[in-house]
Parts: structure tokens; C-alpha cells; sequence
């Protein structure tokens, strides 16, 4: 065969071998990427998730981990609640009984790491959180973490979410921490550096009468643990502060994270959609913050798996707090809503997929 035939057979394999390998290689491609015109906008990671609730019986965790795989959350972290009401109290939820005390326990964290030595779940990454600490009494949290350590060597990724103060649970005899405390949480914020473990920190802002009254507590806890990857829930927001001036909020957060760069904002619970971000107008403040703060945040439902709730009612938490994710640019719905803050935050080696272009 001449050269030029040697040729034009090789050409026509390699022309051949192409047509038969496009096909397969475009598919991988446009499969590896998420369509936002076509594929669900809820969350795929839910960090800050109740596998307990305060009293009463929870949703068994198998089902629990039913709830994840059917909608869709691939990653979870494992909260269980760090106060319980008494065991002999008829309630599943503080509000119903105001007067009745919530206590400390390490009961719900040890309950959850049973169930994931006992379920091992395949389809659906949990991380086991540390609820119990009592941020009043830090003397207590070294003794509690080397107690789970102990029993449950190297399962536990996370802390939180602990209480610095929480105004709804006053009414429950619980104490808040002030400043002499935080400046004694210092052993053990040692170790979850050492562990380069996430704190959940529920602070409220403050109220509707005083919007930014206890502002100055989480401030301290910033600037006295820099180093630590601090995550705040709901943003500082509650029921009991649900008219503050969104520019003002969002200029408060926007002054910490600069100032603070391991600080990460968790966008759970329902209040914030109900009484911020639906309101006309202010969602589209909320989404262009998380635009240009696109790696400062992570979502969560504040799910508490007590037993009177069902699949819909996580189906639901799920879908209301999402929906922010649909104002968000694709950079800033990638880092949030499809997890890789989530990923960052614990070191979890796994990649949020890319937003497809047209």
C-alpha cells in the first residue's frame, strides 16, 4: 500500500473512532454538569439537620436516612439537640411548656452515633455532630468530647449546634452564656482547631425592640477564636426578631465576614424565608449578598425529627428553605445549594458539579 493509501486508511480509522467515541464523551459531559433549567433547585446537602428532638419519640433513624435518599440530600450533618426536657414530660417541644427545664445531655449525641455504627448508611455522607456542650459551663465540653472520643473513636466531624444565647428557651430555666465565659471556652476550641472541626453557633442578633442587643457576644467569639471555623446559624435571625431592616443585616454580616474569613453563615430554618427573604424586594437583596459572598454560606432545613412529623414535613422544610437558591447566580448556587462549602468546610473530598452553559 502507497503512503498516501496508508494514510487515508489511518484517517478514516481515526475519523471512525471519533464519531463512535463523541457521542459518549458529550453525554459525560452534559451529564457531569447541573442544569438549573431542568433539575431540582432544593439543596443536595442539608447542614443543620435535628436527628433528635428535645422529648418524646424520634423519627427512627433508618427512616430518617429514607427522608435524605428520597429528596435528593446527598450530605447531612447529624445534629441531635445538646438540651433535653425531662423524661417524664409529656412535650416534644419547649414552646409547649414553658417553665418545664431544658438540661444539657449527652444523651442525644451518643443515640445518634448507635445509629450510624448500627445502620451505616451507604447513600447518604452523614456527619456526626457533638450537641451537648453547655456553653455556660465550658469546664464541662473537654470531659464530654474525650467521653465520645472514647466510645466512638474518630466518628464525630462536627459541633454544634450549641447555644450562646437563645432568647425562645429562657422561659426554660436555660442559661446563656456571657462574656466571662466565652473567654473559657479556650481548651476546647483548642481541640476543634486541632481538629479542623466546624461550631455551630446558634446567637440570636438580638429582637424587634433591640435588634442588634446581644451582637456584641458573638463579636467576642469572633475575635477571640479567629482560627476557628465558626458557623452561625440562621444568621443571627429568630422569631423574636423578624422586622430588622434587611440593608442593616446584611451590612452587619458583610462587616464580619470580611473581618473574619473562617466564618461561614448557615441559611436554615424556615424564618428566614417566611419573614426575610419572600418579602418583595429584600429576596433580591438576600441573593445578590450571597453573590458576592458566594463561599460564605450553607444551607439547612433545622429539620427536628420528633415523631409527629413525616417525609412531607421534611419534604417541605426542605423546599422552603431552598428557594432562595433559585434568585442565586450559578457561582453562588454551586458553593451553596449543591454543597461545595459544605465539602470545604468538613474536607470532604468531593466536588460540587459545574452549572451548565448554553
Amino acid at each position: 500500500m502507497s503512503p498516501r493509501g496508508r494514510r487515508t486508511v489511518i484517517t478514516a480509522a481515526l475519523s471512525l473512532a471519533a464519531v463512535m467515541l463523541w457521542p459518549s464523551a458529550a453525554g459525560a459531559a452534559e451529564e457531569a454538569c447541573f442544569d438549573r433549567a431542568t433539575q431540582p433547585y432544593t439543596s443536595v446537602v442539608d447542614g443543620h439537620l435535628h436527628f433528635r428532638p428535645f422529648g418524646g419519640q424520634a423519627v427512627p433513624f433508618e427512616e430518617m436516612v429514607g427522608y435524605l435518599e428520597q429528596s435528593g440530600v446527598k450530605h447531612a450533618s447529624v445534629f441531635g439537640i445538646g438540651q433535653r426536657l425531662p423524661v417524664d414530660s409529656p412535650c416534644t417541644y419547649y414552646l409547649d411548656c414553658p417553665g418545664t427545664p431544658v438540661l444539657p445531655s449527652l444523651k442525644n449525641d451518643v443515640v445518634n452515633a448507635e445509629n450510624v455504627v448500627d445502620y451505616k448508611p451507604q447513600d447518604v455522607d452523614l456527619a456526626l455532630s457533638m450537641t451537648f456542650p453547655d456553653l455556660a459551663h465550658p469546664k464541662t465540653v473537654p470531659p464530654g468530647m474525650r467521653l465520645l472520643d472514647k466510645e466512638f473513636p474518630g466518628m464525630f466531624r462536627w459541633m454544634g449546634e450549641v447555644n450562646l444565647v437563645k432568647q425562645a428557651i429562657l422561659p426554660n430555666l436555660a442559661e446563656p452564656a456571657d462574656l466571662d465565659d466565652i473567654r473559657r471556652w479556650a481548651p476546647f476550641m483548642k481541640q476543634l482547631r486541632e481538629r479542623g472541626m466546624p461550631l455551630t453557633i446558634h446567637s440570636d442578633l438580638g429582637n424587634n425592640d433591640n435588634p442588634t442587643e446581644f451582637l456584641y457576644l458573638m463579636r467576642e467569639v469572633l475575635e477571640r477564636y479567629p482560627d476557628n471555623k465558626i458557623v452561625w446559624a440562621h444568621m443571627g435571625l429568630s422569631k423574636e426578631l423578624t422586622t430588622m431592616d434587611p440593608d442593616r443585616h446584611i451590612a452587619i454580616m458583610k462587616g464580619l465576614l470580611d473581618r473574619y474569613p473562617l466564618l461561614t453563615l448557615d441559611l436554615s430554618w424556615r424564618v428566614l424565608e417566611d419573614t426575610y427573604f419572600s418579602k418583595p424586594g429584600i429576596r433580591e437583596k438576600y441573593a445578590a449578598f450571597f453573590d458576592d459572598y458566594p463561599t460564605r454560606a450553607i444551607p439547612g432545613t433545622d429539620f427536628v425529627a420528633s415523631r409527629d412529623k413525616s417525609y412531607e414535613v421534611y419534604a417541605q422544610e426542605l423546599e422552603v428553605t431552598s428557594r432562595i437558591n433559585k434568585a442565586m447566580g450559578d457561582e453562588a448556587f454551586r458553593d451553596i445549594a449543591l454543597g461545595e462549602n459544605y465539602f470545604r468546610l468538613l474536607g470532604i473530598d468531593d466536588t460540587a458539579p459545574p452549572i451548565c452553559t448554553a
